[in-house]
């Protein structure tokens, strides 16, 4: 099978197109023929060595697919044998075939289309998962998205408003994508790169702040999210895009009863995967009800990896990358 692996650490080009055997499943793991599967950033880190203190050579990348059945193991039940699915692979992603454990696979409507079905796993999920059951929104409240432009940020602006928020806040890096968080449902999109967002923030909210903060980035912005930061107010960490975390006192938290949270998707899979459940099975029923709108950015084929990763790598990409593998 053709596959991506990199083989050291480094840029786009240490990801290389290889021939490798296709795997015979587990007992309780599932075999995928992928159609689609999605880039996200952790791609980039993973790549660079830097997620979660780097990772084993060599390695497939990708966190996510869409595909088909093609082989189960023996103690796999509730799915069959040409079933399409969505699913967060063991073995990588960026693969004609990959290998995924029976409790991280999951059916997919017929009604939800491929493009669409690629693009939710990671994205949507982190989202749903950020706004429920971390940060724990309140209808009524508001709600600061960071990279509000792009592929976690366009789910997460339409999922606060789905979910009740009262005021949706978001920030860019660029004025080109201003519209674009806006057309996905911010009331209010300021360009981080050219003003003081907390001053902005405060400014739109008229001296209260926000009550959750959705931060990937990290570094600067981190600072700056506490300038404004409602009393009671959460910040949920969910990644470091800017290639350095923020940090906290506690002074900044304790009289003021603010909270900060940390979230990685690649730790509860690895450690409670059950918790996911509930948000795919939500995800995907506003997905095929068009409640939610997946913004496809970019499209390249499995060969064109490293142009997706260079893509993603100069912060001009919006919504999602994927990487076309095979027809249906």
């Amino acid at each position: 099978m053709r596959t991506i692996e990199v083989s050291e650490f480094g840029g786009p080009d240490q990801l290389r197109l290889v021939n490798r055997p296709v795997r015979e499943p587990g007992a309780c793991e599932i075999r995928i023929r992928a159609v689609a599967a999605s880039v996200n950033f952790a791609d980039i880190k993973a790549r660079q060595g830097l997620y979660h203190n780097g990772g084993k050579l060599p390695f497939v990348p990708g966190l996510d697919v869409a595909g088909i059945v093609d082989a189960m193991g023996s103690d796999v039940t509730g799915l069959h044998i040409g079933q399409r699915v969505i699913a967060f692979p063991q073995s990588g992603s960026y693969s004609e075939y990959t290998i995924a454990d029976r409790n991280l696979v999951y059916a997919l409507p017929e009604e939800v289309g491929w493009e669409e079905a690629a693009a939710v796993p990671t994205v949507f999920v982190t989202a749903h998962q950020l706004l429920t059951t971390v940060t724990r929104l309140i209808p009524g409240e508001t709600v600061l998205v960071h990279a509000a432009a792009g592929g976690v940020g366009t789910a997460a602006v339409q999922l606060a408003r789905y979910l009740g928020a009262g005021t949706v806040i978001g920030t860019v890096g660029s004025d080109i994508k201003l519209d674009i968080a806006r057309q996905y449902g911010a009331d209010y999109v300021f360009n981080y790169a050219r003003e003081s967002f907390a001053e902005a923030v405060l400014e739109a909210t008229h001296g209260r702040g926000v009550d959750i903060i959705l931060d990937s980035v990290g570094g600067d912005e981190f600072a700056e999210n506490f300038r404004c930061l409602a009393p009671y107010g959460r910040i949920a960490v969910f990644g470091n895009a800017s290639g350095r975390y923020g940090s906290v006192s506690g002074g900044e938290l304790h009289g003021s009863c603010r909270a900060v949270l940390g979230y990685s998707m690649g730790t509860t899979r690895r450690l409670r995967p059950e918790t996911l459940l509930p948000s795919v099975t939500a995800v995907l029923e506003l997905v095929r009800d068009k409640t939610l709108k997946v913004l496809i950015g970019a499209r390249y084929a499995l060969e064109e990896a490293a142009l997706a990763h260079t893509l993603m790598e100069t912060r001009q990409s919006i919504g999602k990358i994927l990487l076309q593998i095979a027809a249906e």
